[in-house]
């Protein structure tokens, strides 16, 4: 009476093999394509701003006057934002190598300095304070020789708090 109604007609199941087929592909070619554009998303994300810059390295001894690479790194902030900086610690690399030195405080009174942790001082108007306020420095006095002429000098400056880089700034020492 009614063909489309009977057991033994096979068409539903064969669509059913032929749509499960189709999904099939379809996941695969989409697991293709998410492997084939992820390193093209790791390029899109966005890129780390320069708040805090690099903008010397001192290489001269402050009371002889000779050349002795004294690396004292003068940085300024060039952002908008006044920051604590207590809630602020520095990495610094050189050659795209860590330089081994600690600075976990960017500021002066909580910092201690000590040449065995590879920076013997801190100095300026953006860490005698409790803020990093625009347009002041730090200067940050390294162990001799950790800098030379030809280094790329880079600084990552890092939200304790989010435990975030919020700035990165490379240099070229010259």
């Amino acid at each position: 009476m009614y063909s489309y109604c009977r057991k033994d007609n096979a068409f539903s199941n064969s669509f059913g093999v032929i749509l499960l087929v189709a999904v099939t592909i379809l996941l695969a070619l989409l697991v293709l394509l998410m492997i084939k554009v992820q390193p093209f998303a790791w390029t899109l994300e966005k890129e780390i701003p320069e708040i805090f810059t690099i903008t010397s390295i001192e290489s001269i001894d402050e009371i002889t006057g000779h050349l002795n690479f004294d690396s004292r790194v003068i940085l300024l902030h060039k952002g908008q934002i006044t920051y604590q900086n207590k809630n602020l610690k520095a990495n610094f690399f050189k050659n795209g190598q860590p330089v081994s030195s600690t600075i976990i405080t960017m500021n002066g009174h909580d910092f201690i300095g000590t040449s065995h942790y590879g920076v013997q001082w801190m100095g300026g108007s953006g860490c005698s304070e409790a803020t990093w306020s625009p347009g002041e420095r730090i200067c940050i006095d390294f162990t001799d020789g950790t800098f030379h002429p030809g280094d790329r000098v880079q600084v990552d400056i890092i939200d304790k708090n989010m435990d975030i880089i919020i700035s990165r700034h490379v240099y070229r020492y010259e």
